[in-house]
């Protein structure tokens, strides 16, 4: 069997300033070709565990092209069709397959086009024989479309969140793509929607109510129902049109399969008052940590990078001055994304003291923070994720500076990567476990890495393009009426 492989990921706000280019693709990873058997070294991710499932069945695998963006803003045309129009080349060069995996996420949004998956898909299934089978992965928060149900085209979703199954979910979908060529399986997909958006951190699948419908879904599969339960609470942060909470359920029969999905959309619209998050004022965040024992962890919840802010709000660092965090006896520490401060403090070099403007520079969202400190490290921002969630992938902060601002630390990243793991920390020499205080820019995520050494955590409620409360969310073109926005009665 020969089975052609691709990754193209892009997690897209819409209620940020600026756009996704092919630059943003290449700050994250923009592998070619047979680099897709090494580029991504340890990292359990979607592509290496679809190639050691591929490789297990003796398949010869043929490599595109692996793009991930971080979550950012629309998708620029241009950039999309050249990252898009080099997958099809490679895959017309390549000669005929026999089957296709794509690892993609499912809320990319185009400047001109609102529903990129089904684009992707579409102009992948025009290069292939009729028939040829595609299975695709897909994050736990995509925006599932029915124009993304095309013939021959299986989806298969993360299953847990905070997300530690993306390596099993490339296995479980070359898997699915092996059965399906090897005749054991005809699969076929159901979808069931509720328009209404939930709070990241209220969608964990280790916590009601969502563990409730989670736990029903495996069921059903234990049960022969379906083959694949997957559910997809959505990225609250895009404005589009029929947004909501999907159930998408591969089966092998379709009248079973739309069974199953109406069942588990109708369990989540009846919990939706469940799904409300617990939000917490920061100053009563700083205030709590400051005078009590261990470590407390606080997402600044509302300018997140991986939900697509530009993480250089200062609400944050603000607020610890204002509540005197810099004259307290333990550190705090937190980030801000600005790349101009961090090359300016960088040129004043290690032990000096400096008065920077710090934030919204990318976001223009507001007045950058005049602030004096001393600089204590300098790095180039690369490190190796350790925790659960894309346990060995490198991560890139790009030019990073640690500053000193009294008890506060202070780092400057240059890119607005992944706050989960502690590395972000630890690979410029501090130690959060020691911390009085973590602020972290992850919706929920974090809890993954921070969980065991934190003895509390808090949402906090802070403003920004990622608000945790649904009902400040700026919505114009999202299908109405929309829970939580809208109360809606059965």
């Amino acid at each position: 069997m020969r089975i052609a492989i691709a990754q193209f990921m892009q997690e897209t706000n819409s209620f940020v300033p600026f756009t996704t280019t092919v630059k943003t693709f290449e700050e994250q990873h923009l592998y070619r070709g047979e680099e897709l058997f090494t580029a991504f070294g340890k990292a359990r991710l979607e592509i290496p565990g679809a190639i050691a499932a591929l490789r297990a069945a003796r398949a010869e695998i043929v490599p595109l092209l692996a793009a991930m963006a971080m979550a950012s803003g629309t998708v620029e045309r241009a950039s999309f069709e050249i990252l898009l129009g080099e997958i099809v080349e490679r895959l017309r060069a390549a000669g005929p397959v026999d089957g296709v995996y794509l690892a993609l996420h499912g809320a990319m949004i185009l400047e001109d086009e609102p529903d990129a998956e089904a684009e992707i898909v579409r102009r992948v299934r025009a290069e292939l024989r009729p028939g040829t089978p595609i299975a695709v992965s897909l994050d736990l928060h995509g925006h599932i479309t029915s124009a993304m149900l095309q013939p021959d085209v299986a989806y298969i979703g993360y299953r847990e969140f905070p997300h530690i199954d993306m390596y099993e979910t490339g296995e479980r979908a070359a898997r699915l793509l092996l059965d399906w060529l090897g005749g054991k399986v005809r699969p076929v997909m159901a979808l069931a929607k509720r328009h209404m958006v939930v709070s990241p951190d209220a969608a964990r699948t280790t916590a009601a109510p969502l563990a409730d419908i989670v736990a029903e879904g495996r069921a059903m599969e234990a049960r022969g129902e379906a083959l694949h339960v997957s559910l997809f609470p959505v990225q609250p942060w895009i404005d589009t049109p029929d947004l909501g909470f999907a159930a998408l359920v591969c089966g092998q029969s379709l009248a079973a399969a739309q069974k199953c999905a109406d069942t588990l959309a109708a369990m989540a619209w009846a919990r939706r008052a469940a799904f409300e998050p617990v939000l917490t004022p920061l100053p009563e965040v700083i205030r709590t940590a400051l005078a009590s024992e261990g470590l407390t962890v606080a997402s600044d919840a509302g300018d997140t990078p991986s939900g697509g802010a530009a993480a250089d709000s200062t609400a944050v660092l603000e607020a610890l001055l204002r509540e005197g965090a810099d004259k307290a006896g333990r550190i705090s520490i937190c980030t801000i994304c600005d790349g101009e401060a961090a090359a300016e403090a960088a040129r004043a070099g290690v032990g000096a003291t400096l008065t920077l403007a710090v934030g919204h520079k990318r976001s223009g969202l507001g007045a950058p923070l005049r602030v004096t400190g001393r600089v204590k490290t300098i790095g180039d921002g690369r490190y190796v994720l350790t925790g659960p969630g894309a346990n060995g992938m490198v991560g890139e902060m790009g030019l990073t500076v640690v500053l000193e601002i009294g008890a506060i630390r202070l780092s400057l990243r240059s890119i607005p990567h992944f706050e989960w793991d502690t590395g972000i920390h630890t690979s410029m020499g501090l130690d959060p476990a020691g911390a009085a205080l973590v602020f972290v820019r992850s919706p929920s995520h974090f809890r993954a890495s921070y969980g065991a050494i934190a003895a509390r955590i808090f949402i906090a409620d802070t403003p920004g393009p990622t608000s945790p409360n649904m009902r400040r969310i700026p919505f114009t073109k999202v299908t109405r009426p929309l829970y939580p926005i809208d109360l809606v009665n059965d």
